[in-house]
């Protein structure tokens, strides 16, 4: 994910993303073509997921840069918000697609989900605007600009703006690194999709080896229900999302939904398994604030740091700062399962003990952010007071 942002603000997103989308379709569609080649090779497999993971790695960094282009900081929150829920529905598609294909032998649940992803690309080839400008809109101006009929002896905004693009040279990695707010945000990324993606992996185990008012559930209920953690991350996206764009905070927002999730872990461990209902409302709790600052980090949060202030209006390091953040959290996202596989053997109360820990990390690194935050709030709300005064005694006088 590193190397796809840095080629991504280098070439054409459409082009990326459609590359991207067909090779996965292919090395996913390799994969279960094993199933009827009767290919029973370790490395065959090996090689062909990796692979698949190689290109499924352009699709984060360019969606998010897209959907950047096209929205200011304004509203980006609550709209990337309820744009990321696309997650959670292919989260929950994916597997229902890939469990009903099954029956006909595993290689179609497979080839069927490759096949789906290649079409789609070719579509996005065909349809997708990557920015407004490519369509001959400046998202400056309320109104699009359209461009002029040949021979009138007006310039041609289309043409201009595509050179004004080009001048624009891409923002570098190392240089992407010491945008103001990009390390802190990456790290607290690590330690929160290491609580999401523990949760992700894990969850169906935990429920189905935990006895829920007296009853273990069977493997099939189990995943149905864990499904709902997923349901509670599409709410805690939009809200986080929403409550940032009013309060023009993105570090507060997250910092506070990542120690809000330090309750919810410990009141699901402590009492989830008391009754259905009780485990359902503290599931989606539970996913609506791990998932939450998740969702906006890796949505709005990156989207506004690859359109900083500080590159003076160069917009081609989306791409670049969204692989960046999403990729150190991606780290963690592999790191907490595999940890959870060692701790589990020993207690589950030690792995909602990591959870919880993880979460007050993830807080700590906005610190600094939440600090500068509260002080710009603060002064923001002593200049509007000194000139409410002011205002009030003019009319006095």
């Amino acid at each position: 994910m590193f190397f796809s942002g840095h080629i991504g603000d280098r070439m054409n997103l459409r082009i990326f993303l459609t590359i991207g989308m067909t090779g996965t379709g292919l090395f996913t569609s390799l994969f279960g073509i094993g199933y009827w080649a009767n290919i029973h090779i370790f490395y065959y497999y090996l090689i062909v997921q990796m692979l698949a993971g190689l290109f499924q790695s352009t699709g984060w960094p360019s969606v998010v840069a897209v959907i950047g282009n096209w929205f200011e900081k304004g509203n980006r929150g609550l709209i990337m918000g309820v744009w990321n829920a696309h997650t959670s529905v292919g989260n929950i598609s994916g597997s229902l697609i890939a469990s009903y294909f099954l029956k006909y032998g595993w290689g179609w649940s497979m080839v069927v989900p490759g096949m789906m992803i290649t079409l789609v690309g070719l579509v996005l080839f065909m349809f997708l605007p990557v920015d407004p400008e490519s369509v001959g809109v400046n998202k400056d101006e309320d109104q699009g600009v359209l461009p002029e009929k040949i021979g009138t002896g007006v310039t041609k905004p289309l043409l201009a703006l595509k050179i004004n693009r080009e001048k624009e040279s891409p923002v570098g990695f190392i240089e992407a690194w010491k945008i103001p707010g990009v390390a802190p945000f990456a790290f607290c990324l690590f330690f929160a999709k290491l609580v999401a993606y523990t949760f992700l992996y894990w969850l169906p185990f935990y429920i189905s080896h935990t006895a829920i008012d007296g009853e273990y559930l069977s493997d099939v209920a189990a995943g149905n229900l864990s499904t709902l953690f997923d349901v509670g991350g599409v709410v805690g996206g939009i809200l986080a999302g929403h409550i940032s764009d009013r309060l023009n905070a993105r570090a507060i927002t997250a910092a506070s939904f990542m120690y809000c999730a330090i309750p919810a872990l410990y009141f699901y461990r402590n009492y989830g398994h008391t009754s259905m209902t009780l485990n359902i409302i503290l599931m989606l709790v539970t996913g609506m604030f791990v998932n939450g600052p998740y969702a906006l980090i890796t949505t709005a949060v990156s989207a506004d740091l690859g359109t900083h202030r500080s590159l003076k209006g160069n917009s081609r390091a989306l791409a670049t700062v969204t692989a960046i953040i999403d990729g150190t959290g991606s780290i963690g996202a592999a790191i907490g399962p595999l940890l959870t596989g060692y701790i589990s053997t020993q207690s589950w109360n030690a792995v909602f003990t990591m959870l919880m820990a993880a979460a007050f990390v993830a807080g700590l690194f906005l610190t600094r952010l939440v600090v500068a935050e509260i002080a710009t709030k603060w002064q923001d709300s002593r200049r509007g007071l000194t000139t409410s005064v002011r205002r009030t005694h003019a009319v006095e006088v």
